[in-house]
C-alpha cells in the first residue's frame, strides 16, 4: 500500500435530499474514516453536501490547499452540477466515488453509481480527465486506486516550479541527453538552469580542504579504500561535492545534470562521478552527460519512492539469468549497495581518475522509467522488474535487474524504439503511480 503521510486529499461527500440521505451519511462516515486511518492529510467538510450553493462553499474552502487528489463520494445519487463546480475551483486530480447497495426488490436508496455516470459525462464534456472507484467506502481495495492517484497529484505538483541545474551541455554525438527547455516548462512547469563548465569550474577550485575534510569523514565509514586512491584527485573530487551542494542551495535547485567528460578530467583532475553519487544519496538526484530528462525522471522516481534514484546505462543481456545488465561508472547513490558487498572507492574505468563508487546493486523490487524524446515528442516509459542479486559484472556500479516481461524483449523495444541510452530506477513498484502521473501530464505511456 501506498505511503499516505505526505498526503494531502480532499473529501466531498455528495447527495441529494430525495434519497436516503441517512445511509448516505454512513456511506460518507465510512470512507472518511478508512481515508483518515492512513495517516493522510484529510480535508473537506464532514457533512453531506447537497446543494449547487453548499458544493460553491466547500470548492472555496479546498481551493488554495494544495490537494493531491479531490474525491467526490458519491453518497447518492446526485446529478452533475455539484461534481462540475468543484472540478472548475479546485485544481487537483480528480477521483470520482460510487458505492453499492443491496439489491433486495425494493427501494433504490442511493443510486450512487448513475451520480457519478453523469458526472463523468459532464467532465469529460468539458474537458476534464478523472478516475473512478465503484466500491464499498469501507473496501481497502479503494486505497490501492486512491494512494497512486494521489501520488501521482503531488508529484504533478513537485514537478511545478521545480528547477534543474545543467552543468555544461551533452556530448557531442549524445544526442539522446538533448532537451527541449521551453516544452518541458510548459508540459511539465520545470524550469532548466543552464550554469557554465567555467564557472563551476571555478567554485569547485576554491574550495579548500577545510571544506572537504568533514564531507570525507562521513564518507570513510561507508566506502572502503579511500586511502589508496590518488589523494589530490580524490580531494578534487569533493571539492566538486561541496561547490555543487552550495550551488544546490543558493540556486533552489532539485536536481543537476552535469557534463561529466572530458572536461572533469582533462581540465579538473578528477572525476564528478563520486560527487553526483553524494548527492543522489542526499536527495538531490544527479544525471551525468547532462542528461535534463533523465534527471527529472529521478527525480520523479525518488519523489514516489522516497529513496535515491539512479540513472544508467543498459550495456548486456544475461540469458542465464534472463536479465538485463546495468551499468555505469559509479555514480549510484550508496543507499543502493547491496548489503552482502563493500562498496569501494574506485577511479574511472577510461579515464583512471577518482572518486568513483563500486558495488553491485541490492536485490529488490524496482521501478524503471525514462522520460523519453526519441519520438520528438515526451513520453513516459514505465517498466517493473527484480533486481536479482549477481556478481559485478563490470567495474563501477552494477545490477541485474530482470523485468516483468523476457530480457530479449526488453531488448528489442529499447532498440527498435530508439530509446534513449540512459533509464532510471528506484526500488519499489510505483508503476500505478506513474501511469497516473503520465494521465495527468497527458504524456503518451510505452511499457516495458
Amino acid at each position: 500500500m501506498s505511503d499516505f503521510t505526505k498526503l494531502r486529499i480532499g473529501l466531498i461527500a455528495l447527495a441529494r435530499p430525495t434519497f436516503d440521505t441517512a445511509l448516505a451519511a454512513e456511506m460518507a462516515a465510512a470512507g472518511r474514516a478508512q481515508l483518515a486511518a492512513t495517516g493522510c492529510t484529510l480535508l473537506g467538510p464532514q457533512a453531506l453536501i447537497m446543494s449547487l450553493e453548499e458544493a460553491a462553499t466547500a470548492a472555496q474552502a479546498l481551493a488554495g490547499q494544495d490537494l493531491h487528489l479531490l474525491v467526490l463520494l458519491q453518497a447518492s445519487f446526485a446529478d452533475s452540477t455539484m461534481t462540475l463546480a468543484l472540478a472548475k475551483t479546485v485544481d487537483a486530480p480528480l477521483l470520482l466515488w460510487a458505492v453499492p447497495e443491496e439489491r433486495v426488490g425494493g427501494r433504490l436508496r442511493l443510486n450512487s453509481l448513475c451520480g457519478i455516470n453523469l458526472g463523468g459525462h459532464a467532465l469529460r464534456r468539458a474537458g476534464f480527465r478523472y478516475d473512478t472507484i465503484y466500491a464499498p467506502p469501507d473496501d481497502p481495495a479503494a486505497l490501492a486506486k486512491i494512494g497512486p492517484l494521489a501520488q501521482a497529484g503531488r508529484v504533478r505538483r513537485l514537478l511545478a516550479g521545480t528547477r534543474i541545474g545543467v552543468v555544461g551541455e551533452h556530448p557531442a554525438g549524445f544526442d539522446s541527453c538533448g532537451y527541449d527547455a521551453a516544452n518541458l516548462r510548459r508540459r511539465l512547469g520545470v524550469d532548466i538552469l543552464p550554469i557554465a563548465l567555467d564557472s563551476a569550474f571555478a567554485d569547485m577550485r576554491a574550495v579548500g580542504p577545510e571544506r572537504t575534510q568533514p564531507v570525507r569523514a562521513r564518507l570513510a565509514p561507508r566506502l572502503a579504500g579511500l586511502e589508496a586512491v590518488d589523494q589530490q584527485a580524490l580531494q578534487g573530487t569533493l571539492g566538486v561535492y561541496v561547490a555543487l551542494a552550495e550551488r544546490v542551495k543558493t540556486s533552489g535547485l532539485s536536481g543537476l545534470a552535469v557534463r561529466c567528460w572530458p572536461e572533469f578530467f582533462t581540465e579538473l583532475g578528477c572525476a564528478a562521478c563520486g560527487a553526483m553519487s553524494m548527492l543522489s544519496d542526499e536527495g538531490t538526484p544527479c544525471g551525468c552527460e547532462a542528461d535534463v530528462n533523465g534527471t527529472i525522471t529521478q527525480f520523479m522516481l525518488q519523489a514516489l519512492s522516497d529513496e535515491p534514484a539512479f540513472g544508467a546505462d543498459l550495456v548486456a543481456v544475461d540469458p542465464e539469468r534472463d536479465a538485463v545488465i546495468l551499468w555505469h561508472c559509479g555514480l549510484a547513490p550508496l543507499a543502493m549497495a547491496d548489503p552482502a558487498a563493500t562498496p569501494r572507492a574506485t577511479i574511472h574505468s577510461n579515464r583512471r581518475l577518482p572518486l568513483l563508487m563500486e558495488f553491485p546493486l541490492k536485490p529488490g523490487r524496482v521501478t524503471a522509467a525514462r522520460l523519453s524524446e526519441a519520438t520528438g515528442e515526451l513520453r513516459l516509459v514505465i517498466g517493473t522488474g527484480e533486481m536479482v542479486q549477481a556478481p559485478p559484472a563490470f567495474t563501477g556500479t552494477t545490477g541485474a535487474l530482470r523485468f516483468d516481461r523476457p530480457a530479449v524483449e526488453i531488448l528489442d523495444i529499447l532498440l527498435g524504439e530508439g530509446l534513449e541510452h540512459h533509464i532510471s530506477l528506484t526500488y519499489g513498484d510505483h508503476a500505478p503511480a506513474l501511469l497516473a502521473l503520465a494521465r495527468l501530464l497527458d504524456l503518451p505511456v510505452l511499457q516495458l
